[in-house]
């Protein structure tokens, strides 16, 4: 078309998932891509699947992928005449969209107007009003003060929720159902959002009972074109961070779907957006048919794939193809959804204890496909995990003929899909999904939070814990068992001398015994279950068979752990020296020291091969701000693995300490 302007190279300024599933789409499109990446990031995959990639600087986002003056620069450099922003970083900064603007290169996503007209809660709502569009009740004015809040308060009705103008993702809210607690509620609230979004202005809106969080999704063209394609359900949060994301909603009826979409429609209008973009809305899950805005994403969300498998368009495509002029091409009616999608993050926390940050160097990748699954990923073999950006590694996504057949086939991408090296939260969202409210579609944004205490991590089963102990052997049988006297212990001339191995995964620990050999043996985990055993090892898939059952393991080894998944999740399995201390109580006490999690080693009070005793400071490790000291076990001689300064991972082994030699009784 004569209006329309050529895109040929895009540049991604983003990293991990998104910045791979846009180039996904560029490459269908037969555009170039160039991606950007930072220090940490130069063997990502999202730089090994770009046609070009452009380094912009060290590790933090600050110095590299949030500075504007150099991705501009990397998009001139490489004669890019678009950029996506992917979301996060600065995908809804209105200086980045005006400084894309400046430099003639297009930018996907709105204009700076609309960007800072929606980043701003109170202005968002009173732009919206204007086009008739629900708002919650509430007090939003620009710069109200503690008292003014106060005396507002009266009139919204309690409960109310505390919101910062600026910023998102939960900080800085505070629900308030006294009124003695509203005053110490806006100075913590007021500190939070000073310190996270550089700007402290509140205002209050009446807290929804039940809510159900709901957005849906626009796209719009520079015709005036504006269209909905249906609203996504993104109640299952845990404090405030999405988890499981599905399309449509199981709570809206084809009436109220209809409204909410056209009140979405009209948000768009209200700042003559352009692209794609998201508008969130508050639902009482006791009155369904009651909606009220609460502000519009900028941006391309992380749960867009649920949106794009049941409309079956392809949302970055028209992100560049309204970029480049073209219009729409369709209309309302030309939308229909069809069937259901649930998607489910993949993030590096580790639910079994309190959701800590996990990290780590990821050894192997197992996806799941098939039929209706797709997986949006940043991971392979080799990614680092650290802490310089968001833990979200990948999404798993599910689409079927109904909720209940999303539903199940979600739950087998889940069993399906595992991270060798790193710990996530993969269980756990198969914990959710198993819900009997989740599957009853009975969602609350709350539901989530009350769930935590109800979730225990799985403890590892005797078939893990022998495939480690198997693996072990394995590697130490000789290719040539002509002599038998180089076969390991378990198959010597004479009586059968056990080869075993203490082994520990989460809070399990339990000595395997192997006898015979990995052809035909016998193994004993130590609460006495004794299987018959045959094992074969093929590069990294692992086949065990006990009593006559064959499990195959996906394996792989990082640090001192081995990782196995089996269609069932992904463990670490940890071989353990044990060591025994003579006394009245006969203690005995793992000699290894580990960190917790991700973090820094500020210091090392002991020096290499010093004598220590039980209690003692062996590491004293910074993670999420806070210290933690390590402490020695057991009386003995300190060996370390780590010095201070350096940057750590969960259960990364930091020392060992060996009993004395007068006190040892054996090793295991």
């Amino acid at each position: 078309m004569s209006d329309t302007k050529r895109i040929d190279t895009v540049l991604v300024a983003n990293r991990g998932e998104i910045a791979v599933r846009v180039i996904r789409t560029l490459r269908s499109m037969g555009i170039r891509s160039v991606a950007v990446f930072s220090e940490a990031d130069r063997d990502a995959r999202h730089v090994r699947e770009a046609d070009t990639a452009v380094l912009l600087g060290p590790a933090a986002a600050r110095e590299s992928y949030l500075v504007i003056d150099k991705v501009i620069a990397a998009a001139v450099e490489t004669g890019a005449q678009a950029i996506h922003p992917g979301y996060g970083f600065l995908s809804e900064n209105s200086a980045f969209a005006s400084a894309c603007a400046t430099a003639g290169i297009a930018f996907l996503g709105p204009s700076a107007h609309a960007i800072e007209t929606m980043g701003d809660k109170i202005t968002a709502k009173g732009a919206v009003s204007e086009f008739d569009v629900p708002v919650v009740p509430g007090i939003s004015r620009p710069g109200l003060t503690d008292d003014e809040l106060i005396a507002g308060a009266a009139e919204v009705g309690y409960p109310v929720l505390v919101k910062p103008s600026a910023g998102g993702g939960g900080k800085g809210m505070r629900l308030v159902h006294d009124p003695a607690d509203l005053p110490d509620a806006l100075v913590s609230a007021r500190r939070e959002a000073a310190s996270s979004f550089g700007d402290d202005t509140l205002f209050l809106e009446r807290f929804v009972l039940r809510p159900r969080h709901i957005e849906v999704q626009i796209l719009a063209d520079t015709h005036g074109n504006v269209v909905h394609l249906g609203e996504r359900e993104c109640s299952l949060q845990r404090r405030h961070q999405k988890v499981i994301e599905e399309a449509p909603s199981p709570l809206l009826d084809e009436a109220t779907r209809a409204r909410i979409g056209e009140a979405a429609c009209n948000t768009a209008r209200s700042v003559d957006y352009t692209g794609a973009g998201t508008v969130e809305f508050i639902v009482s899950a006791d009155a369904p048919d009651e909606f009220f805005f609460m502000e519009m994403n900028t941006r391309l969300q992380v749960e867009h794939p649920v949106t794009e498998m049941v409309t079956g368009l392809d949302l970055v495509e028209w992100q560049v193809r309204v970029a480049a002029g073209e219009p729409l091409g369709f209309t309302q009616d030309d939308i229909a959804l069809t069937g259901h999608a649930i998607e489910a993050r993949v993030y590096a926390e580790d639910p079994g204890r309190g959701f800590l940050p996990t990290g780590g160097t990821v050894a192997d990748v197992v996806e799941a496909s098939g039929p209706g699954v797709r997986v949006d990923s940043g991971l392979q073999p080799g990614t680092v995990v650290g802490s310089d950006y968001d833990p979200m590694l990948a999404k798993v996504i599910a689409h079927a003929d109904d909720r209940a057949g999303a539903l199940r086939r979600l739950d087998r991408a889940l069993a399906d899909t595992a991270v060798l090296g790193v710990v996530t939260n993969i269980d756990f969202a198969r914990f959710l999904l198993a819900d009997p409210e989740v599957v009853a579609g009975a969602l609350d944004t709350g539901l989530l939070d009350r769930r935590l205490g109800d979730y225990t991590a799985p403890q590892t089963s005797d078939a893990a814990l022998v495939a480690a102990a198997v693996l072990r052997w394995l590697q130490h049988w000789p290719d040539d068992t002509s002599d038998p006297w180089d076969i390991p212990d378990g198959w010597r001339v004479g009586p059968h001398v056990p080869t075993s191995y203490r082994l520990a995964s989460g809070d399990r620990t339990a000595h395997v015994r192997l006898t015979g050999t990995p052809v035909s043996g016998i193994v004993n985990v130590e609460d006495g279950k004794e299987y018959s055993l045959s094992a074969t090892l093929d590069g990294s898939v692992l086949a065990v068979v006990l009593d006559g059952r064959r499990q195959v393991f996906r394996v792989a080894e990082v640090d001192d752990a081995i990782w196995l998944a089996d269609g069932h999740g992904a463990v670490a399995v940890r071989e353990v020296r044990e060591a025994s201390v003579r006394g009245g109580d006969d203690q005995a006490g793992d000699a290894d020291i580990t960190s917790p999690m991700p973090g820094s080693v500020i210091a090392v009070p002991v020096d290499a091969g010093a004598e220590v005793t039980a209690g003692q400071t062996i590491a004293i490790v910074e993670a999420m701000k806070m210290e933690h000291a390590l402490t020695a076990p057991i009386d003995g001689v300190v060996e370390l693995f780590a010095a201070a300064g350096e940057q750590v991972k969960v259960d990364q082994l930091l020392a060992r300490i060996t009993p004395h030699a007068d006190t040892k009784e054996d090793v295991a």
